[in-house]
């Protein structure tokens, strides 16, 4: 008699499973425990401390600290506004690893939020550039990274939109391509390619011009950067101002920005253009030319590629060509093609742009004020750059070309169990993960 064979199946039937309430100890979200240890490890509570000049009265609970670092850890675990940001800190693991006897509420989040001013904001900026300096030695002494000894670094700067929804001050109808007519904030990045970390960032109103105040902004940023680093500033033609390139010129730096001209194919028609080798349909030149508003001629270099020909014009009895120009002042003496290549790199900083909007809430979580919001701004800023900083000390490649949500999915949302006994806290994760070696580096530079 034939055994009866049974057919194979990648599931069974489910038990009953009956629900309680009672566990201890718990928590899903471990991973923002070695965020909150690295943090901590910096002395960034002095240091908030010792930068930030913000003083409440003598019966006030809450002070610049609470303000800047709880919604910091509270954006890498994913807050996306004041009530998430409380949401996130209700879990009573995190709050005893961090230290925390007590979270504000959303009405009292708003009001210490409200208490900043322009000088607070400005010593937030300075709080950025002061803990990137120290992470960058961290890092040199380590051996992880070079960065902060690279004497010339490629910083790529670029304007941003970030609707809103509301009658927030400081919002205006401005630039806007995915919110046609919608009002907005209108921020101001730079980003160090070789770390993809913000170095500086400034919300504006929404009806600010891109190059509004980037003269001063990068004034600001040259100060904050280690001595004798040599910049070579990348921007979009909305850059294409010559009070900017002065200020570079003058400072020794290099600059590689898209030139946004009157009458631009007309000055392009009339040089000398030669074929771009290997490059079929490709012809490149370059020239001197003086703006009107310019002290002095710069370095102008320019690709073209001939359009493909309108059949409607094509039985005319003179042909005409038409071309696609891309045109650069540029301080690089290398070949137009390898310019032109070098500016497209920049793209990469469009990316980046949209990870710090949409993975660590810039610009996002908003109040009635302005202020407030650019505390908050500048907060997200410094979520987004611990991720970056972190990665950057781990030393683990994959990590490092992680983006933000990446790393919340992977190893910030981790459920744990959290134990005391003999005056030792221990963290208990899964024994089996998906990216077992990551989460031990996470941890790690947590540690360190």
């Amino acid at each position: 008699m034939k055994k009866k064979q049974h057919k194979r199946s990648a599931r069974v039937s489910p038990k009953k499973i009956t629900f309680s309430k009672g566990a201890k100890g718990l928590t899903a979200q471990a991973g923002l425990i070695p965020v909150v240890q690295f943090l901590q490890n910096q002395g960034i509570v002095e240091l908030v401390r010792d930068t930030v000049n913000h003083k409440r009265g003598a019966n006030a609970l809450y002070d610049a600290v609470d303000a800047i670092f709880l919604p910091l850890v509270a954006i890498i675990g994913g807050a996306r506004s004041i009530r998430a940001i409380v949401a996130v800190w209700s879990d009573s693991v995190l709050c005893r690893a961090a230290g925390w006897l007590s979270i504000p509420d959303e009405t009292t989040f708003g009001r210490l939020f409200r208490s900043f001013s322009q000088c607070h904001v400005n010593d937030m900026e300075v709080l950025n550039h002061r803990l990137r300096g120290r992470l960058w030695r961290k890092a040199l002494r380590s051996g992880k990274s070079k960065v902060s000894v690279i004497l010339s670094k490629v910083v790529d700067v670029d304007s941003t939109e970030k609707t809103a929804y509301g009658s927030q001050e400081g919002t205006a109808k401005g630039y806007n391509p995915h919110k046609r007519g919608a009002v907005s904030y209108h921020p101001l990045l730079a980003f160090c390619t070789e770390t993809k970390e913000i170095l500086q960032g400034w919300l504006r109103c929404g009806n600010a011009y891109t190059s509004n105040g980037v003269v001063e902004f990068t004034k600001q940023l040259l100060a904050h950067l280690p001595n004798r680093t040599r910049i070579l500033f990348r921007g979009d033609s909305g850059f294409f101002v010559g009070a900017l390139l002065d200020l570079l010129d003058d400072g020794g730096h290099g600059y590689l920005v898209k030139v946004k001209l009157k009458g631009l194919a007309n000055l392009l028609g009339g040089q000398q253009w030669e074929p771009v080798p290997k490059q079929a349909g490709w012809e490149q030149c370059s020239f001197f030319h003086q703006c009107t508003t310019w002290s002095t001629a710069r370095l102008f270099v320019a690709v073209r590629m001939e359009k493909p020909v309108d059949p409607k014009k094509a039985a005319t009895l003179f042909e005409i060509k038409e071309y696609d120009y891309f045109c650069y002042v540029s301080t690089d003496n290398d070949n137009p093609w390898e310019v032109h290549k070098q500016y497209g790199q920049r793209a990469t900083c469009e990316t980046w742009i949209e990870e710090a909007k949409n993975q660590t809430a810039l610009a996002h979580i908003k109040t009635d004020d302005f202020w407030a919001n650019s505390i908050l701004f500048q907060s997200a800023i410094l979520a987004y750059n611990t991720v970056r900083w972190m990665a950057l000390l781990s030393g683990n490649k994959l990590l490092r070309r992680w983006e933000p949500a990446t790393i919340r999915t992977f190893l910030v949302r981790m459920a744990a169990k959290f134990t005391t006994g003999s005056r030792q806290q221990k963290v208990t994760a899964p024994e089996r993960m998906l990216y077992s070696r990551q989460w031990d580096e996470w941890v790690a530079v947590g540690e360190s």
